[in-house]
């Protein structure tokens, strides 16, 4: 197990160990929601829920389960079967409660179930061995720092003038390169702390 503080795990997942700036994790919806703030906080605030929440049944599933029935050949499926049933809840607890987040979303909410960011903190959890209060910041973190990530670039992508955008760089072009000029401040953080 390595042994790191969970409070430095939780700040190296938000910032220097970011799921899209360090490991271009979940690039699908973030290229693709960040158009508007609104949605984007949104999403972001899905991603971290389904991100924190997942990787804790995750651990427990991992743990008393996989491991205690040699069933790590299974890891993979279970891991996604486990996330699909949840944002699967989450989804009909939006669509009840919160409908215009829901339609704000839109086919973006479901597409949670195969965001590769997801999927990637439960195994990063596994391979790094972390403990459970390690796992729980995280999850929390990374989600955090998707949420920061996606919110920056939706305030940016808000301010550009379309128009005076060279044509061939419109769209998801632009917003490449803005990821990494956003990955190369990020990087200026990694002085501070790193997890591997």
């Amino acid at each position: 197990m390595i042994d790191v503080h969970p409070i430095v795990i939780f700040a190296a997942s938000i910032f220097t160990s970011n799921m899209i700036f360090s490991n271009f994790l979940g690039m699908c919806s973030f290229i693709a929601v960040s158009k508007e703030i609104p949605t984007a906080i949104g999403l972001g605030i899905a991603v971290t829920a389904v991100l924190t929440f997942t990787a804790v049944l995750n651990y427990l599933v991992y743990w008393y389960v996989i491991v205690l029935f040699n069933l790590e050949y299974l890891m993979y499926i279970i891991f996604i079967l486990v996330i699909a049933a949840f944002v699967q809840l989450l989804e009909m607890v939006l669509d009840r409660y919160l409908q215009n987040l829901y339609y704000a979303l839109g086919i973006f909410l479901p597409l949670i179930t195969v965001n590769c960011a997801i999927l990637g903190v439960s195994l990063f959890m596994v391979s790094r061995q972390y403990t459970f209060v390690q796992t729980v910041f995280f999850a929390a973190g990374s989600g955090i720092g998707w949420a920061l990530a996606i919110t920056a670039m939706a305030g940016i992508r808000s301010r550009l003038h379309e128009k005076s955008i060279p044509e061939g760089l419109r769209g998801t072009p632009i917003t490449l390169i803005i990821t990494g000029i956003m990955a190369l401040a990020f990087i200026g953080f990694s002085g501070m702390v790193q997890i591997q």
